[in-house]
């Protein structure tokens, strides 16, 4: 691979400044239209529809979708759980179970102690233990460490990154 070809595969993976500020804007108004997108961005409409296709397409923009938050449904409870897996369970047929568990949030195939990192929720402490029973009942989980999340100080985020990747700290 020649230097050139390099340089051009991080631009393409990249973002620049206008996809930053397009960002921003769905991320603080994600009911937006394009229309006023571009109005806002002082760019024409097709620019901000061409930057959005690339970026979906890319998967740097993964969805449009509303943001739940799981207390407000009445899962105040949350907890991370790291798994130790059974050798011969493969991680693909653990995250199928596990995604039949709708408090499972999120699971991740981590290194370290564990093999599997999952944020789940529940509405009491006495819930959580039922869905890590549920957990635990999956073939394959050989043990389970679970630590309970007493206040959320950072929420998940990404705009610093978005920032980060234009250049634009």
């Amino acid at each position: 691979m020649t230097a050139h070809t390099l340089v051009n595969m991080t631009k393409e993976v990249g973002i620049d400044a206008l996809d930053a500020r397009l960002i921003e804007l769905l991320e603080a108004e994600p009911r937006i239209g394009v229309l006023e997108c571009s109005r806002r961005l002082g760019v024409a409409r097709g620019t901000v529809q061409a930057r959005l296709d690339k970026l979906t397409e890319r998967a740097v923009v993964r969805d449009f979708g509303p943001r739940v938050e799981p207390a407000a449904l009445g899962y105040p409870v949350t907890a991370f759980v790291t798994l130790e897996l059974r050798q011969a369970v493969g991680h693909e047929h653990m995250a199928q179970r596990l995604a039949r568990i709708p408090e499972v949030l999120e699971a991740h195939t981590v290194t370290g102690q564990g093999d599997m990192l999952c944020r789940i929720v529940a509405r009491t402490n006495a819930e959580l233990q039922g869905v890590i029973d549920r957990v635990l009942a999956s073939e394959g989980v050989q043990r389970a460490t679970t630590v309970i999340a007493l206040a959320e100080q950072i929420p998940y985020r990404t705009l610093p990154l978005v920032k980060q990747a234009a250049d634009l700290r």
